[in-house]
């Protein structure tokens, strides 16, 4: 079963999702939310497996809203769902975490595709967009890290445990635990330490 969460501030756009999803089976919604911050606290109390968000919202918005969501659950897939197809939105949602992007025109049953596709590990893009499929790829290789991990990364610099750096960052341990292996697998990192000596090597300390 998919659980799903929505964010949109128009409502009658989540009406029409939630008639789409009425009758699938293996999709539950777990809840809807008109501004980013009520996406967060959403997110934070259920802990969805996919997240389909507008990129414009009120008091936070959609790629500020996905920084942190994936920061906290980085397994936790995001899916864009807006008008904007201008390429900067696009990247800056990309880098973000977003795992798949879906413009508001398109058919309500890409919809559905998408939120399959992305649950399952794989990305999904509108068809009217020009993605390039290696931008995931690309920014695992430039080792660009989000800010959650570059601040357990200075922590990590400090000889801090994962426990030590939990409690800090007011996280769990298990989220700390994830985030240091896809930040070697994003830096393509190998070997016991190595995390640790490539924090020391980029001077992540206070």
């Amino acid at each position: 079963m998919i659980k799903l969460a929505i964010a949109e501030d128009h409502q009658a756009l989540i009406d029409g999702i939630l008639l789409l999803l009425e009758y699938e089976e293996d999709i539950t919604i777990v809840g809807t939310a008109n501004d980013g911050e009520t996406l967060i606290d959403l997110v934070r109390k259920k802990q969805p497996d996919v997240v389909l968000t507008d990129i414009r919202m009120p008091k936070k918005g959609g790629i500020a809203a996905t920084e942190t969501i994936k920061s906290e659950f980085p397994n936790i897939k995001v899916l864009a769902f807006t008008m904007f197809d201008q390429n900067e939105a696009i990247r800056q949602m990309l880098e973000a975490g977003a795992s798949g992007y879906l413009l508001k025109n398109s058919p309500l049953e890409d919809v559905l595709k998408a939120i399959y596709a992305v649950y399952k590990g794989n990305t999904f893009f509108d068809a009217n967009i020009k993605v390039e499929k290696e931008n995931n790829s690309n920014k695992k290789n430039k080792g660009l890290l989000t800010k959650r991990q570059n601040e357990i990364l200075k922590l990590v610099a400090q000889g801090k445990t994962s426990m030590e750096i939990a409690e800090e960052l007011y996280i769990g341990v298990q989220t700390v635990d994830t985030h240091r292996k896809n930040m070697i697998q994003i830096l393509g990192l190998k070997g016991k330490g190595a995390l640790m000596r490539y924090a020391l090597d980029k001077k992540y300390k206070f």
